[in-house]
């Protein structure tokens, strides 16, 4: 047997990655083209953009069917990270394609899904450094010189920026923000107008609840996604572990959103009660999902790992709220 194909790490039925460096995603790779005439669903407009030809940042544009009918409207701006443990899924993931069409309709708001590079091809920060970078370019584009992107040139309001993401994309929304308060933009300032956590992917050594049953899955699963450069109290993954930094976070409103059942509902409780405690002086929403069976979140891999399943996202208790 070839040494190169044994298997080094294996996220069984998501993903396989061999020593010899070939990685197999086995979820999250079905895709769905964009609809520039409208979903016939909610009317939303989507197309595929890039952002920032230097950086190679493309993203999924959504538009709501309102904004049509009054070209000069400005809207919210809903930067949307997804999930997919850092591993799998992308902005033409049907799941995915299909929330960020009905939030926008839903706040309504222009929604820009990010584009992120995944590990373990690319390990963190890649995706943080993508995340910034889509940041970046979206305030450039709503700005009045902004050309490159016509929606958002017409519809996109600076003073709306809101990040949002769920799972792995929850936990790049909150690293976002945290390095505009040290890298501020130029023109924009150093805060976004809000972020919506929903069922993020943070975690840490001090164990709580049902995650004692997942140690040993999600201390690799760190090792892979950072290339083993961030332990489970890097900043990065467990806020509390540095609160003098936290209380600094590049948003005024936050929203937290989790399930009785989430693998990471404990993270959320901790990151509602945490954030207030370090000294951050701001706004926050948290809403907690009882028990119920749905398939949204179970389409992660962070859920698939859980030994219950979750509720699906919420449209109306996310951006809406925030916007």
């Amino acid at each position: 047997m070839d040494p190169s194909s044994e298997i080094e790490y294996e996220m069984p039925g998501f993903i396989r990655v061999h020593k010899g460096g070939l990685v197999e995603r086995l979820y999250g790779t079905d895709t769905v083209p964009p609809t520039p005439s409208g979903d016939p669903a909610n009317g939303v407009a989507s197309k595929g953009v890039v952002l920032d030809t230097i950086a190679n940042i493309s993203a999924r544009l959504y538009l709501p069917a309102d904004a049509a009918a009054e070209p000069g409207k400005k809207l919210p701006v809903v930067i949307f990270l997804h999930g997919g443990a850092f591993f799998i899924h992308s902005t033409a993931s049907p799941i995915y394609h299909r929330y960020a069409a009905s939030l926008a309709a839903a706040v309504p708001a222009v929604v820009v899904s990010v584009e992120y590079r995944l590990a373990p091809e690319h390990p963190l920060p890649a995706a943080y450094d993508d995340a910034f970078a889509a940041l970046k370019a979206v305030v450039a584009a709503c700005s009045p010189e902004g050309t490159a992107e016509p929606w958002l040139a017409a519809h996109g309001d600076t003073s709306r920026i809101v990040l949002a993401g769920d799972s792995a994309g929850g936990n790049i929304a909150h690293n976002t923000a945290m390095r505009l308060r040290k890298e501020r933009i130029d023109g924009y300032g150093d805060e976004v107008s809000g972020i919506a956590l929903l069922h993020s992917f943070f975690w840490g050594t001090q164990l709580v609840g049902d995650e004692v049953a997942h140690r040993g899955d999600m201390d690799r699963t760190l090792d892979v996604i950072s290339g083993s450069k961030y332990g489970p109290d890097h900043p990065y993954i467990n806020p509390a572990a540095s609160p003098e930094e936290w209380r600094q976070l590049g948003s005024g409103r936050v929203l937290v959103t989790t399930a009785e059942l989430c693998l990471f509902v404990e993270r959320a409780r901790a990151y509602a009660e945490g954030i207030k405690a370090c000294g951050w002086e701001g706004e926050l929403e948290f809403h907690e999902a009882r028990a119920r069976r749905t398939s949204t979140s179970c389409s992660t891999p962070t859920a698939r790992m859980q030994p219950r399943s979750s509720p699906s996202w919420p449209i109306s208790s996310g951006a809406r709220e925030l916007r």
